[in-house]
Order: structure tokens, then C-alpha cells, then sequence
């Protein structure tokens, strides 16, 4: 990428980048207070009004959202009659899980193996400092030739909508031509990406109870309705015999016609141990691209150290639905609430509670943004053409945008390629991936601009 002023400033600013990244990487962001002290996000969201403050931001304001998270925004104002363009990321990142299991402390960005590891340095810390790096890198070539909006929010890990809901309540305020979320990641790295769709989620709490209280297993064991067995055939309900997510009424055999993922190097990715199957039917890209995916993100039961011989009078499960492109997150929450209600065995007294939803969305990838984004992309990846895949995960933001804006443009890109092991242990960042994505971003501001001036 040598020989053009854009990739050059980027390079240069790398070192800079990286000692930022540190910084905010260092703020303990979990938008949960029962995990982390509220006062870790607000740290995190003062450091972004901050950083944008520094690049001559103007409006910059800690929203406080419905679900008592802060979302920080600015307004960069560009050229009379250019564009406007609104950039994406959260601050907010998801526990570290096991911290002993990480080999370096999640919250202190430490380089290993040519990589940055560390909790929400490709998800999506990471995604904030691409856009600073991409604004810095046109200001010191001629001046940011659009106007630029930024939006940073602060729960988008816990699905509880506090932006989705602010924006619907203050319509203009996120109006722009075309929308970037640096969100998502390329499918390998070195390969140019944008991710044309994304499967929404819901979220949903199962309590079972069928005792007044805890029984000694011997005493009663046998004929007392066990409410941890109960959760477990309950659960065990929700897939067949061959993995597949078997919710009554939903449908699970859509097909993915777009770039696919090899078996193997999706064994490689998610670390697939020898001799291990992967679970459900179709391709790799059809599970986890085109079809639902129920999986069970946790269980309140006895842990095995200290476990006493009783049967269990209550158990309780948070279960995750993947809803792909297609199906509607408010059905398939109806479904997977009756679903639940009916499976339960032996009369169990079922209660579910619904904590995190949101639909799935497609991007019209014909649009002539993403011209623009293509343009750029062979410049910042030489030799590579732009390629579209699908994401499994949710951006619950993106439908709620686009309902508001129905002429904006919205695209998808970021730092979260498959090596980066985002929501797991050592998540770590490319920081060639970072800088190659800023050098994207970047010349795509510079390309789109110029696109709406002919």
C-alpha cells in the first residue's frame, strides 16, 4: 500500500492507534452491573466523547438510553451540499469468561504473535479507533469530504436496545445518506468483505419449578419430580438427534446461495476437537448463515464442588435463538416460548421471560455505496475484489436504522475475522487488518463523495 498519501498517513498512524486501543481496551466495559461496575462503561463512553472532542467534533453528548447504558455521538460537519455518513461501533464488550484462561490479562492490549489481545480490541474497540484512523488520515490529505456522524454505543453486547429505542424517539438525530457498521469482519484474513446480512437474535429465560424445596435424593429420589432433570429433557427438546435447532413451527431448512465455508476450515476456526462432529444438516454456511440456531448460554444448578445428594426444586436456563434473514425475531420468540411451555415434562411449572431481542437484516449489496466500498477495497487489499458473506451474530441496530432511513445505505465491515475469536478467550486483532480496513474506510468516505458530486 505504499505510494498513495492515504495508506501512507495510516501506516504512520498506526503506532498511535495502538497506544489508544490500549487505553480504551483497559476500561472493564461490560455493559452489566452485576459483573462489573457501572462506572468501567461510563469511563469507556467519556474516553470516546473525548477522542472524538479531539478531532473537532462538534455536538458530542453522552445519550443516556432507555436500558440505562450511554451512547456517545458527535458531528463532524463537511463540505456545503456533500453527504452525510453516519459511522457505527460499540464500546461495550462481553465478559472475558475464565480470565485464567486467557494468557494475558484481558484488559491490558498485549501484542503476541504478530496480534493485539484483549477483550474488545476486534469487538468493537477496535472498530472505533478504524473510523478515528480513517477521519485522521483524510484530514491530513485535503479534509473529510462528507459529513460525518458517529454513533458509539454502549449495550450493544446485551441486546437490551437502549440506542434502537433513543434513535425511534429522536428520528433525526442518526438520519445520514449511508450508514458504515464497523461491526462485523472480513471472512479470512487479507480477504475484503462486507457482511450482507446478519441473523437477528432473541433471548429468553426458562424457570422451572416442581418442589416446594430441595429433597435429600434418598429419601425421595425416584418419584420426586426433579426439576434439574426436567430442565435437561426440556432442553434436549430443542434439537434433534443430529444438532439441528427443532423448534416447533419454526423453519430450519433455508439454503445459503452466496460465498460458502469449507468444512474444514470451519473445523480450523472454531477449534473443532479430532474426531468431534459438527452438529446439524445443509452446509456449514446454510447452519449458520441461512437457518435458526438455538443454543443454551447458561443454567443455574448446583456446581459440582460442594454438591449435596438432593433432588433440585427449581432450575433455570437463558437460552439464545439465532433467527436468520427471512423469519421475524417477534415470532420466532412466540414459538420458542410455546415450545417451551408445552415440552416441559411431568407438569412442571414453566415460567419464561424474555431479556433481549432483535430482528435480522439484509443489505442491498447493488446499492451504489457499496461501487464505492469495492473501489476502495482493491486499494487497501491489492489484488482482491471485494467479497459478501453472511454473519451469524446480530446487529439489532441495523433493522432499526434502516426502518427509520429507508433511502440510507447500510454497510457492513470490521475487525472481527474468524483468528479474532470474538466473545471468547484471548480475543485478540489484526492490527494489518486494522490498518488495511481504516485505508478502506477511508478511501471509501473519499469515493462516495465524489460519486454524489457527478
Amino acid at each position: 500500500m505504499t505510494g498513495h498519501p492515504i495508506p501512507e498517513t495510516i501506516a504512520s498512524l498506526m503506532p498511535r492507534a495502538k497506544a489508544e486501543l490500549t487505553e480504551l481496551v483497559a476500561f472493564q466495559s461490560v455493559a452489566d452491573p452485576a459483573v462489573y461496575p457501572k462506572s468501567e462503561c461510563e469511563g469507556a463512553a467519556e474516553w470516546v466523547a473525548a477522542a472524538l472532542r479531539a478531532e473537532d467534533f462538534q455536538d458530542v453528548a453522552l445519550l443516556d438510553t432507555p436500558d440505562g447504558s450511554q451512547s456517545v455521538y458527535g458531528l463532524l460537519p463537511g463540505p456545503e451540499g456533500a453527504p452525510t455518513v453516519l459511522l457505527y461501533a460499540h464500546y461495550d464488550v462481553q465478559p472475558p469468561l475464565d480470565e485464567a484462561a486467557w494468557i494475558s490479562p484481558p484488559f491490558e492490549l498485549t501484542e503476541r504473535d504478530g496480534r493485539w489481545f484483549g477483550r474488545g480490541s476486534a469487538d468493537c474497540k477496535g472498530g472505533f479507533i478504524m473510523h478515528l484512523l480513517a477521519l485522521r488520515a483524510l484530514k491530513a490529505d485535503g479534509g473529510v469530504p462528507v459529513s460525518v456522524k458517529v454513533i458509539v454505543e454502549g449495550s450493544e453486547e446485551q441486546g437490551t436496545g437502549g440506542l434502537e429505542r433513543y434513535a425511534e424517539a429522536h428520528p433525526g438525530l442518526l438520519a445520514a445518506d449511508t450508514i458504515v457498521i464497523g461491526d462485523t469482519g472480513n471472512f479470512r484474513v487479507g480477504l475484503p468483505t462486507v457482511t450482507s446480512t446478519l441473523r437477528g437474535m432473541t433471548m429468553l429465560r426458562v424457570q422451572l419449578d416442581t418442589l416446594e424445596g430441595n429433597l435429600h435424593s434418598g429419601q425421595f429420589g425416584g418419584a420426586a419430580p426433579d426439576a434439574l432433570a426436567a430442565m435437561i429433557q426440556l432442553l434436549a427438546s430443542l434439537r434433534a438427534e443430529d444438532g439441528s435447532t427443532t423448534v416447533d413451527g419454526l423453519t430450519a431448512d433455508e439454503e445459503w446461495d452466496g460465498l460458502q465455508y469449507p468444512e474444514e476450515e470451519f473445523r480450523k476456526d472454531a477449534k473443532v476437537l479430532d474426531g468431534v462432529g459438527l452438529i446439524g444438516t445443509g452446509t456449514v454456511a446454510d447452519r449458520i448463515w441461512a437457518r435458526p440456531a438455538v443454543t443454551v448460554i447458561g443454567i443455574d444448578c448446583p456446581a459440582v464442588v460442594g454438591a449435596t445428594p438432593s433432588v433440585q426444586a427449581s432450575a433455570r436456563a437463558q437460552i439464545s435463538l439465532r433467527v436468520p434473514p427471512g423469519q421475524n425475531a417477534d415470532e420466532a420468540t412466540k414459538l420458542l416460548t410455546a415450545h417451551l411451555l408445552a415440552h416441559a415434562p411431568w407438569g412442571a411449572k414453566v415460567s419464561v421471560e424474555q431479556v433481549g431481542q432483535g430482528q435480522p437484516f439484509r443489505a442491498d449489496i447493488a446499492s451504489p455505496a457499496y461501487t464505492a466500498m469495492a473501489d476502495a477495497m482493491r486499494v487497501a487489499y491489492p489484488g482482491q475484489e471485494m467479497q459478501s458473506s453472511g454473519m451469524g451474530g446480530s446487529i439489532p441496530l441495523c433493522n432499526t436504522l434502516a426502518g427509520l432511513y429507508p433511502e440510507a445505505e447500510i454497510l457492513l465491515i470490521g475487525l472481527s475475522e474468524p483468528e479474532a475469536q470474538i466473545h471468547a478467550v484471548n480475543e485478540s486483532v489484526s492490527p494489518e487488518e486494522l490498518e488495511r480496513l481504516s485505508v478502506t474506510e477511508a478511501l471509501f468516505l473519499r469515493n462516495y463523495a465524489a460519486s454524489k458530486a457527478v
